[in-house]
């Protein structure tokens, strides 16, 4: 206890590994649990059914585990889960989720989430992401492994961003964001693909090719959706050390539900 301020609140039902520090002024709801190593700075909230893993850093500000921002909500015991090893700075908000959905907002592993971040309800984001300051998601946004989103990002309801996007400062996105694409603007567009991310998580140039002839395929050579992805499936069955990227971009259109940025 001794590591848990003399002003902090915690409820007595919470579960806290006895290594998890509490700062100044931080309330910690009765549904908590938070795995050890977390540390959680001065005035911090966690509240709802908000179940946080380990090695977790958070700063000053944030309100983590909030009812939904949806007028349907109804007190449900919806969730929030956090994996390990994220940082969250000030002024963030994480809501639980809703019924109406998977019922859960989850953050993964080992992402950096700067200032003023939000991510709504029933929001699903996956491992090692970078969102830049007052990057906002709205409900049901699904965002995969290694996105960066820059600054004053705002991505609408039901969107999906796959994973090795990019996405520039000040973007209104209220489409699908494909796979390994740079995209930026109001609205948003495509502008290649994210070669220089790549190349620093240990892509192969073959693969790297591979994947901006995908993105010819799809965005510079004149054909249809349908005629794109047929394409990339044949491209995929001779691809041999990157065919395992090309299905992850045709496996992305083939469940769009919004359309694709293009």
């Amino acid at each position: 206890m001794t590591l848990i301020h003399a002003t902090a609140v915690v409820d007595s039902r919470a579960e806290l590994d006895s290594s998890v520090e509490v700062g100044a002024y931080s309330i910690i709801g009765p549904n908590v649990k938070i795995g050890a190593g977390t540390r959680i700075g001065p005035h911090v909230v966690i509240d709802g059914h908000t179940t946080i893993g380990r090695d977790n850093h958070f700063f000053q500000f944030s309100s983590i585990g909030g009812a939904p921002q949806d007028k349907k909500y109804a007190g449900e015991p919806t969730r929030l889960e956090i994996g390990d090893r994220n940082t969250i700075r000030e002024y963030c908000t994480f809501n639980t989720g809703t019924v109406q959905d998977v019922g859960v907002t989850r953050l993964g592993n080992d992402n950096w989430i700067m200032a003023y971040v939000h991510l709504a309800h029933d929001c699903q984001v996956g491992n090692n992401t970078i969102f830049a300051n007052s990057a906002q998601l709205a409900g049901h946004v699904q965002i995969g492994d290694w996105v960066i989103l820059g600054g004053f990002t705002q991505i609408h309801q039901f969107c999906k961003v796959g994973p090795h996007a990019m996405v520039g400062m000040g973007t209104a996105l209220t489409q699908d964001a494909p796979p390994f694409v740079l995209l930026s603007g109001n609205p948003a567009a495509p502008h290649g693909v994210n070669s220089e991310g790549l190349k620093r998580r240990g892509f192969t140039p073959k693969q790297i090719s591979a994947i901006r002839n995908a993105y010819k395929v799809l965005y510079k050579s004149g054909l249809t959706l349908e005629e794109a992805k047929s394409e990339l499936a044949k491209e995929e069955a001779s691809a041999e050390d990157s065919a395992i990227y090309l299905n992850l971009m045709r496996t992305f259109l083939e469940n769009s539900t919004r359309g694709i940025v293009r």
